[in-house]
């Protein structure tokens, strides 16, 4: 597996640290920014108002983290084996197609009259064409963005989808009780469509991807699994991505959580908004005043920043101390821009789409199956006691990876290595 191209490519940005005027300065990035930004607040709305509405009706911490869950788990199955199209077709195409797939779908769900079972089939289909998109979107990212502008635009990306996070969370219950869900759906629908519009317009065309890598392997949801699986950096980069299933535990169970402190729909989106706060000050911080060799070698200390916070939990602490201890535990999260920029720069370009479909898929799977464990222990032992064993066992698995993680960036491989400060280079 060979990296020179993408080192190549990247070496004449890597010695200075990229503004964020470096990266707001190319208009394609603003777009790809600005048609995330719209299509994630729609989103937002959609998924509050799903959480909130269901423990409403049913009181049960399980079925709560399950709805919440099924926004995840459709995207186990789908999201690797579409991932591959990122890399077999042209990824601006790739973006647009989905979007305007997504747009009908979700507009039917608004329908008053759509049976049970239907609404299911269409939320399937929209939560599986998700990762085929985000692909595309993070493997244009760094020919759109060389050097170090990639770690910042990778961390405004962070940013943006956690303050989507915040503003949905927070205004979520009040714009609910404005809007009824049908109409919310429609708001999210639409938002597909400007997406569309604006990647259709101010997106540059690019050909696919060399195709020759990837079809001599196979199909491509293996091709992107055997990527990673070959390079031990990748995969301890991929890992931390997937300790993200510890640490956002208490989104699933903000619900039940706020009822055991016998609090409201305020609160709700409080716990829900708090550790994205602490993300959205944190992720711009470390990528603007740490230096790109020393951001990696920080990765793994972050990370179980991220997930020891929890762990406060078993105290029953108040509202407000809990609050706090979610957004320290975001500034921690902030190290998945850190893993995010390095895994793809990292990445041959013919097989990016395809490793980040695996990564990704990887992480949606992880959360799901989270939100699934964590609501039915909630419902045995209450949310406070779950959340707390999360952290602790997140922390614990932070502990093993940052050991290895310390490993695999001293040793050289046999295989050259893109020239990403602080990790090991072969020969050029």
């Amino acid at each position: 597996m060979h990296h020179d191209s993408i080192g190549c490519r990247v070496s004449s940005d890597l010695g200075r640290q990229a503004s964020f005027r470096d990266v707001f300065g190319v208009g394609e990035f603003r777009v790809l920014w600005a048609a995330q930004a719209i299509s994630l607040l729609g989103n937002q709305l959609a998924q509050v108002a799903l959480s909130i509405l269901v423990y409403h009706r049913t009181h049960s911490a399980f079925l709560t983290a399950l709805a919440y869950a099924l926004t995840y788990l459709p995207q186990i199955i789908g999201g690797p084996v579409l991932s591959g199209l990122a890399d077999r077709f042209p990824r601006r195409t790739v973006m647009i197609g989905f979007d305007l797939l997504r747009l009908p779908l979700v507009a039917a769900m608004a329908i008053p009259a759509m049976p049970f079972w239907a609404l299911c089939v269409l939320v399937t289909g929209t939560t599986v064409s998700a990762v085929p998109f985000t692909a595309a979107r993070s493997a244009l990212l760094p020919d759109v963005l060389p050097g170090d502008r990639l770690a910042l635009g990778s961390a405004i990306g962070n940013v943006t989808d956690q303050f989507s996070q915040v503003i949905g969370f927070t205004t979520g219950a009040l714009i609910v009780t404005w809007l009824d869900p049908y109409r919310a759906l429609l708001l999210d629908a639409l938002t597909f469509a400007v997406s569309a519009l604006l990647v259709a317009g101010w997106v540059s065309r690019r050909p696919a991807p060399a195709r020759e890598r990837a079809d001599d392997r196979g199909s491509r949801a293996i091709a992107g699994m055997r990527l990673v699986a070959q390079d031990p950096v990748l995969r301890c980069l991929v890992l931390f991505g997937w300790l993200g299933g510890f640490y956002v535990l208490p989104e699933a169970l903000a619900a039940p959580y706020a009822h055991a402190l016998r609090q409201g729909p305020v609160a709700i989106g409080l716990l829900m908004a708090a550790m994205p706060v602490g993300t959205i000050v944190g992720a711009p911080v470390l990528v603007r005043l740490i230096p790109p060799g020393r951001r990696l070698a920080l990765l793994g200390w972050l990370a179980m920043l991220a997930c020891v916070p929890l762990t406060g939990s078993a105290a029953r602490p108040p509202l407000a101390v809990m609050l706090a201890l979610l957004a320290v535990a975001g500034v921690g999260s902030g190290y998945q821009v850190i893993a995010a920029a390095a895994f793809l720069q990292r990445l041959p370009d013919s097989g990016r789409g395809a490793a980040f479909g695996f990564a990704a898929s990887g992480v949606l799977a992880v959360q799901g199956l989270g939100f699934l464990a964590g609501g039915a222990a909630a419902q045995a032992i209450g949310p406070q006691a779950v959340v707390a064993i999360a952290g602790a066992a997140g922390f614990g698995a932070a502990a093993t990876l940052t050991v290895a993680w310390a490993r695999v960036r001293t040793d050289r491989p046999a295989d050259s290595a893109a020239r990403i400060p602080g990790l090991p280079s072969g020969n050029a």
